[in-house]
């Protein structure tokens, strides 16, 4: 950059657009030597702009390009495109001297937009150091004064008008240099960001195709304060619910960086003694602790109410919450199920016991039945002996007595005194009474004695032949 020096003043080369003056070279001149301003750099929008109005070449917004015949005192009064002097810098530092208060009611003094002063405002909190150092290299190069000196004896006429031109260009620039230094200090810059505006409202109630257009910009507002500079996404209703937990995880366990110095009531330097220092320490820590926790508990609410509006969160929700009302009908069902197969097991087993009990009546009443038929049947069989043993009773043979017979009768079951009476019938005399005489045997005896009385009689079997005994021939 080439610069020329005339009584003191230093004047700027400046490089002018072809469309101004067909293309030509201007010249332009102060209270100085006349300067050719072709292919140089520019010495700053303020000696730019009262160059060109001097000179009426100022910079025409029309939409009819073809008239170029107006005067410069028409151009004048038609919107002109003038770029900003260093008072568009200077209004973002009106409001100094203003008062605003804390959440205490202390009123706190308002600072100087820093990031507005380096023209970051866009960027604000996210501009990085290079970023700084460029816009300060720039806004420095800018509003210097001595570049804006020219622009100041071009502009005004007066001295003293001159003078508080000067002393503003002159605290505006320092303005400046207080701002790159708070922004390059880390300490100071989160002090400053941290009371710089921002908008604490928390989203409580939205429509559930609304909650990502609600929540999703809140939590972006909040994400500034993160130590944690990986701030992970809250996504769509088509991210995996995994995502969405990690992502309320790290939400529930945030950290932040934020400050908050307008909440620290005195002024340390205000203290007059060591004691009152610490004091005033004291209570500043207690009240920031204080101001820290509301935070925390704001953006904990924060977090709630997206978690509870949350369309993924409630479809999970609505589905474990499915889940479990079926394994709590499947249980029911089985508890019921065995419940059932219990009264089912409890009923059989009712019903055979039943059963038994009548099977056993029936053949209790069936032995019943049966005893009274062997009852009679032994009643009878005991007549029949008595009647068929009266004969031998009467004529008192062998000695049987009717103690003998009903003897018989009581100790003889009925099929024993069947065949006695069998075997007694169609017998006489000594024959049945030696039949009732062996009423006890089982028949053996009174055959072995039929064989004797046949011998005695005289029929013997030997070899097969038939003999009869002397006695027998004899009588023969």
């Amino acid at each position: 950059m080439q610069s020329l020096r005339s009584n003191s003043v230093v004047i700027k080369l400046l490089t002018y657009s072809n469309e101004l003056s067909e293309g030509k070279p201007l010249y332009v001149s102060s209270n100085c030597l006349p300067v050719k301003a072709l292919n140089r750099e520019p010495a700053g929008h303020s000696f730019h702009s009262a160059a060109l109005k001097l000179r009426g070449c100022a910079k025409k917004v029309v939409e009819d390009k073809e008239d170029t015949s107006d005067s410069p005192k028409k151009l004048a009064n038609n919107d002109v495109e003038d770029i900003p002097s260093y008072e568009t810098y200077k209004n973002s530092s009106s409001n100094k001297g203003k008062k605003k208060k804390n959440k205490s009611g202390k009123e706190v003094k308002e600072q100087h937009d820093h990031y507005a002063l380096l023209g970051l405002g866009s960027l604000r909190y996210l501009a990085t150091e290079d970023q700084i150092r460029k816009s300060y290299r720039d806004a420095a190069l800018k509003h210097h004064p001595d570049k804006l000196a020219a622009a100041l004896l071009l502009t005004e006429e007066s001295e003293e008008a001159k003078e508080a031109k000067k002393e503003a260009i002159e605290s505006h620039f320092k303005l400046i240099q207080e701002a790159y230094e708070v922004l390059m200090d880390k300490t100071k810059r989160r002090i400053f960001d941290s009371t710089d505006e921002f908008d604490d409202e928390v989203p409580s109630e939205c429509a559930p195709k609304d909650f990502f257009k609600v929540f999703g910009p809140a939590f972006k507002r909040n994400a500034r304060w993160s130590v944690n500079t990986r701030v992970p996404d809250l996504g769509d209703e088509n991210t995996p619910v995994k995502e969405g937990d990690s992502y309320y995880n790290f939400w529930y366990a945030f950290k932040s960086w934020r400050e908050f110095p307008e909440e620290e009531e005195h002024d340390l330097e205000e203290a007059e003694s060591r004691e009152e220092k610490r004091w005033m320490e004291r209570e500043n820590a207690r009240k920031t602790q204080k101001a820290r926790k509301e935070e925390y508990a704001r953006i904990r609410t924060l977090v709630d109410n997206a978690y509870k509006k949350d369309p993924r969160i409630v479809k999970r929700k609505e589905e474990e919450k499915a889940k479990k009302q079926a394994k709590k009908d499947e249980k029911v069902m089985a508890k019921k199920k065995l419940e059932e197969e219990a009264a089912a097991a409890i009923e059989e087993e009712r019903r055979r016991k039943e059963e038994e009990a009548k099977l056993a009546a029936e053949a209790a009443q069936q032995q019943k039945k049966n005893k009274e038929k062997e009852k009679k049947l032994r009643s009878k069989e005991r007549s029949r002996l008595r009647t068929l043993s009266a004969p031998v009773l009467s004529q008192r043979l062998l000695g049987i007595s009717v103690a003998y017979v009903e003897d018989l009768c009581m100790s003889l079951n009925t099929e024993q005194l069947r065949k006695l009476c069998d075997k007694m019938e169609n017998k006489e005399g000594m024959k049945l009474a030696k039949v009732l005489k062996n009423g006890n045997n089982d028949g053996t005896e009174s055959e072995e004695e039929e064989v004797v009385e046949a011998k005695q009689n005289g029929h013997v079997e030997a070899n097969g032949f038939a003999t009869q005994s002397p006695r027998a021939a004899a009588m023969v």
